[in-house]
């Protein structure tokens, strides 16, 4: 998941993995009663101001990655964008609070409880008086109902993403009068919380075409602090403004103008004053660290031209661009190439002035930093190959040391490299333990043990490749036989060129150098694969037939039945993602100690998640997965274990690991029934011991949250778990002064 910002129910649709699995492990209960609550790693970061410092009015321009195709978050192509519009336009039963734990929201509820639990579950909600749809009529019962008709899943004319909850429901009436409303579950439901938020008004849910359609590009009727003006498609944005039905607080901004940017452009984006609100990557966070550096020193500006590259002539100008050209070509060169520098200097000076210019823009902006209700992890798919075998599942998870790739990823940000330690909760929220220990720390020795017990040999025999790729390959040496020369061999430096991103390992068991015929294509990618071949080869490097591998500080190849141990390692290949194949490089190098190769392959954005990940054409891959203050529910089609479909298909649910077990399932079916919520998290946490234990997944980090913000905005950046509040956000007063932030740029 998020790749980036996190709504829980839009990203649970679009990103999503899983794992699970039954071992015999230790220490799998819950935590005690006396346990004392975790507190989250991070606190949000949005430089808070009372509304009194606010100033009244303004428009603030909000970086998002895309104009949303629906504005109905129950759709399976809503997104995050998707969620944002509904939080600041529709009523919410439940916002989340700074530690991720579900709150009453007061502007819609007065109170919600459950008021009987025999012969069913019974939940009286008590509205705000109040409360009322932009076109006047009260929020009730109606309102309620429709909602649950349409995403019970008994009717298939709504083309509905999920229906977890709502197919508990049995009944929905009004209560004692109008601000009542009962709901009757016909089964036990413990994150009954989860419903109604966001609520969407009868007319958006009273019929499929309304919901199928109507509600993809407008809503009409709306009741939050804001209301929605327009979707710009066109102009690619969509614009809030200030609702005049709104009953609470009113809103300080006139406007929110939700601008899609991308990510690498955000930067330029906001010193030109596009945008004053941007979440950005490090590669940003560097130019403004870098602007708001020079901005302090004396004289102000940077000596560097961008890339930190020192910027020669910088006291230029035009004359002494002419001067230059008239000493090359007083120096025998052409007139033409004098020309081609003459031109390269002044690209150059225009480069820099422009880039002065947006260090010089970019000193009113800070980065507020947090970390996201989100983590990255190591996903391992368990329908075939090697990591069909837990054992080498495990041995996977024993090699690599998490803590050392929470560094990698968050200490240079300043924030705390902690990994994680649950796949159902983040540090803070109620259900959160920490049940790693279910399948054990960084251990080489333990790895290589799991690996041996699996039957993967140290040095073990490859056996030669089946005759018909020979065939193939003899067919390709043909066609290749005029480039190649007079008996179609290529030299390693051709092979490199034509398999780029591939490093072939050769080695064997015996030293008789007779263990691999042709080469074996595993993890590493070319430049990797050149750089080791320059400096005059290295374990696994490609080397002719017949030439053993140095043997010191090597670790031999891993073998079984003829078989070297590779695993297909897929990453993403867009500008976005140099975080995850910085990590999958440090998990290759350490997966390569016990004697696992890997073999990155590098795909495009578009198709990382549908063509490889939902469709398991991977061994290894990282994304992120959000967290949920209602993971019994949200989390059980995660990690469910596969059944086969009436056509022979496997039906994963979300579970892209394929990897699960009944026993798991059950816990999960368990603690959604129990609303008793101790006991509910016990199970929780009883789970999360057995999906550690399967090894499918290995949480690896929280994601970093870093926002780009204008000074004066405040309210608003990195909000972490909390729920943004709309109507607060806004610029500060003149003359006001932020409050101290707990983090900053």
């Amino acid at each position: 998941m998020s790749k980036d910002g996190v709504g829980l129910r839009a990203v649970t649709r679009s990103v999503a993995f899983l794992t699970a699995g039954a071992l015999a492990v230790t220490a799998l209960s819950g935590c005690s009663s006396e346990e004392k609550r975790s507190k989250p790693l991070a606190a949000q970061d949005i430089a808070p101001a009372a509304r009194d410092q606010v100033a009244d009015g303004g428009t603030l321009h909000w970086a998002v990655d895309a104009v949303p195709e629906t504005l109905n978050t129950y759709q399976s192509d809503a997104d995050a964008t998707s969620t944002t519009v509904a939080q600041a336009v529709l009523p919410s039963m439940y916002r989340l609070d700074a530690n991720g734990r579900p709150q009453v929201h007061p502007d819609y509820l007065e109170s919600a409880k459950v008021v009987e639990t025999e012969p069913k579950q019974v939940v009286l909600y008590k509205l705000n008086q109040q409360a009322v749809w932009s076109d006047g009529r009260e929020i009730g019962a109606a309102d309620f109902a429709a909602q649950w008709r349409a995403l019970s899943g008994k009717d298939s004319a709504y083309w509905t993403a999920r229906n977890a909850g709502y197919d508990r429901i049995e009944k929905i009436q009004r209560g004692a009068n109008d601000l009542e409303v009962r709901v009757t579950f016909a089964r036990p439901y413990a994150d009954w919380r989860s419903l109604f938020s966001p609520l969407y008004p009868k007319d958006v849910m009273g019929t499929p075409d309304a919901f199928n359609d109507s509600a993809r590009k407008k809503l009409k009727v709306t009741a939050g602090p804001f209301t929605l003006k327009k979707v710009d498609r066109k102009g690619d944005e969509v614009i809030l403004t200030r609702s005049a039905r709104w009953w609470g607080h009113p809103a300080k901004l006139d406007e929110i103008v939700l601008r899609a940017v991308p990510r690498e452009k955000r930067a330029a984006a906001l010193a030109a004053g596009e945008i004053e609100l941007a979440e950005i990557d490090p590669e940003a966070l560097g130019r403004i660290g870098l602007a708001a550096r020079a901005g302090a020193k004396p004289g102000g500006s940077p000596l560097a031209g961008p890339g930190g590259v020192p910027a020669h002539g910088s006291g230029s100008n035009l004359s002494a661009a002419d001067a230059l050209r008239s000493w090359a070509v007083a120096h025998g060169d052409d007139e033409e190439a004098a020309d081609e520098e003459l031109s390269a200097r002044q690209k150059e000076r225009r480069a820099l002035a422009a880039y002065k210019r947006e260090q010089a823009a970019l000193k009113g902006f800070e980065v507020r930093r947090s970390l996201e209700p989100a983590y990255t992890q190591l996903a391992l798919n368990g329908a075939s190959g090697p990591l069909a075998d837990e054992r080498v599942r495990r041995a996977v998870a024993r090699a690599i040391d998490r803590k050392v790739l929470a560094g990698v990823v968050l200490s240079p940000l300043g924030l705390p490299a902690v990994p994680v330690g649950s796949h159902l909760a983040l540090s803070g929220q109620d259900a959160y333990a920490d049940n790693s220990g279910a399948l054990g720390g960084q251990d080489t020795e333990e790895a290589q043990a799991l690996l041996a017990d699996a039957g993967w040999v140290a040095g073990g025999r490859v056996e030669k490749e089946k005759k018909e790729t020979k065939k193939e390959k003899k067919k390709e040496k043909k066609k290749g036989e005029k480039a190649a020369g007079a008996e179609g061999r290529k030299s390693g430096r051709d092979s490199e060129k034509e398999d780029d991103g591939t490093y072939v390992v050769g080695e064997d068991d015996k030293g008789d150098h007779k263990g691999v015929d042709g080469p074996q294509h595993l993890a590493q990618d070319g430049k990797r694969y050149a750089n080791k071949l320059r400096q005059g080869g290295a374990p696994g490097a490609y080397a002719p037939k017949g030439t053993a591998a140095p043997a010191a500080g090597a670790t031999k190849v891993l073998a079984k039945k003829g078989k070297a141990l590779a695993l297909r390692f897929v990453l993403p290949s867009g500008p976005g993602s140099g975080t995850l194949r910085t990590v999958a490089g440090r998990i290759s190098s350490m997966l390569e100690k016990v004697g696992i190769r890997t073999e990155i392959s590098k795909v495009s954005d578009e198709s990382y998640f549908k063509d490889h990940i939902a469709s398991g054409q991977y061994d290894l891959a990282l994304y992120s997965w959000p967290a949920s203050a209602f993971p019994a529910t949200d989390a059980r089609p995660i990690f469910a274990k596969p059944v086969p479909a009436a056509d022979g298909s496997l039906n994963v649910e979300q579970n892209y690991t394929r990897v699960g077990t009944d026993q798991v399932d059950r816990l999960f079916d368990q603690a959604v029934a129990t609303l008793d919520e101790g006991k509910s998290r016990s199970l929780i946490r009883k789970a999360d011991s057995r999906i550690w234990a399967a090894a499918g997944s290995i949480p690896l980090y929280q994601r970093p949250q870093l926002t780009a913000v204008k000074k004066d905005v405040v309210n608003a950046g990195a909000f972490g778990f909390q729920t943004p509040v709309y109507e607060d956000m806004g610029f500060l007063e003149k003359g006001v002064k932020a409050s101290a932030r707990p983090s900053g740029g």
